[in-house]
């Protein structure tokens, strides 16, 4: 069973190794998540736990009043356990909890495991291809939380 724990220092060497990320990428992310906003929107970052194991991380980024993108990000040797799925379902309770009634994600279009875990999570696409700011190719993924 995973638990979700919120970031802090204790996890910094680990994420400057595993996540291809700058210290300084690292501490921003760290300060964003402890004061609770990221360009000044709700944002909430985690560690991915099973027993004292960090798999990965996971973020909350608010869109709009209602509306909520969870970034799910397991280790490479962690994946394919059902670390995700459980990371997803327990940050949408989270993102539930704090009032958000929709999740939407931006999937690339060659991300075959996020879209096979999106769709087992019960997302819906209308497979319309757009080009995001990054300019990469994603369809538009998303849940209801009820």
């Amino acid at each position: 069973m995973i638990v979700l724990r919120p970031i802090s220092d204790a996890y910094t060497e680990l994420l400057l190794s595993k996540c291809n990320m700058s210290s300084e990428d690292v501490n921003r992310l760290m300060a964003a998540s402890d004061s609770g906003l990221y360009e000044n929107k709700y944002f909430k970052m985690f560690v991915v736990l099973e027993g004292e194991l960090c798999v990965g991380t996971i973020s909350l980024y608010e869109h709009s009043a209602s509306v909520v993108s969870v970034g799910p990000e397991i280790f490479e040797e962690y994946r394919r356990r059902g670390y995700a799925t459980e990371a997803m379902k327990t940050a949408m309770d989270i993102a539930k909890s704090k009032g958000y009634k929709i999740v939407c994600q931006q999937i690339r279009t060659n991300n075959s495991a996020s879209i096979k875990l999106h769709t087992k999570l019960g997302f819906e696409t209308d497979d319309v291809i757009y080009v995001n700011r990054n300019n990469n190719e994603v369809n538009v993924y998303l849940k209801p939380l009820w």
